[in-house]
């Protein structure tokens, strides 16, 4: 059976349109998987280093929300403009935090966590229930007595229209790459 010839018009729209494709899945690959931050500060040790660069899953938040232990990045209060902070998700829309004696208080309940995180030497604002609105999440670094997280004022409770993804992946140093847990 005779192979049927394209015509050249057909053939250079068939190239132009399966380019325009690959092009269109590449942005969407990078736009939701492959966004970058560097993690400034010690706050984040042991799980992501200062200086580490990390990959951003953009898509998740966006058909679900934040769940408790997501490390995540976000804009200190809305601000585009500045560096963005990497921290963990400890409080969940709705709930009541507070630390006392170094533990965690989920809605009245001690929350024992799975890692092994230094004991908080310092409360902050949590010494007080913390009881977070809709859409607002309290975030914790695991370097607990060396970050500035939920605990103080100038970073404070997260609002959900400031949170840029979740930290999926260190893709260096090279001696830090994985994913993150």
């Amino acid at each position: 059976m005779a192979k049927k010839k394209r015509n050249i018009p057909q053939q250079i729209f068939l190239w132009v349109f399966q380019i325009v494709i690959v092009v269109l899945f590449a942005f969407v690959l990078v736009y939701f998987f492959g966004q970058t931050r560097t993690c400034i500060g010690q706050s984040m040790s042991v799980t992501i280093e200062g200086g580490d660069t990390v990959l951003l899953d953009g898509l998740s938040y966006k058909i679900g929300n934040p769940k408790r232990n997501d490390v995540i990045a976000f804009q200190l209060g809305g601000n585009r403009e500045g560096a963005s902070s990497v921290k963990r998700i400890l409080g969940l829309p709705g709930e009541t935090i507070q630390i006392k004696d170094g533990m965690i208080y989920i809605n009245g309940e001690v929350y024992l966590e799975k890692k092994d995180y230094p004991v908080m030497t310092d409360a902050g604002l949590a010494e007080e229930p913390v009881t977070l609105g809709t859409n607002q999440y309290f975030v914790l670094g695991d370097n607990r007595n060396n970050s500035e997280d939920s605990r103080y004022a100038d970073v404070g409770v997260v609002s959900s229209k400031n949170i840029e993804g979740k930290v999926w992946f260190v893709l260096s140093p090279s001696d830090h790459i994985g994913l993150v847990k």
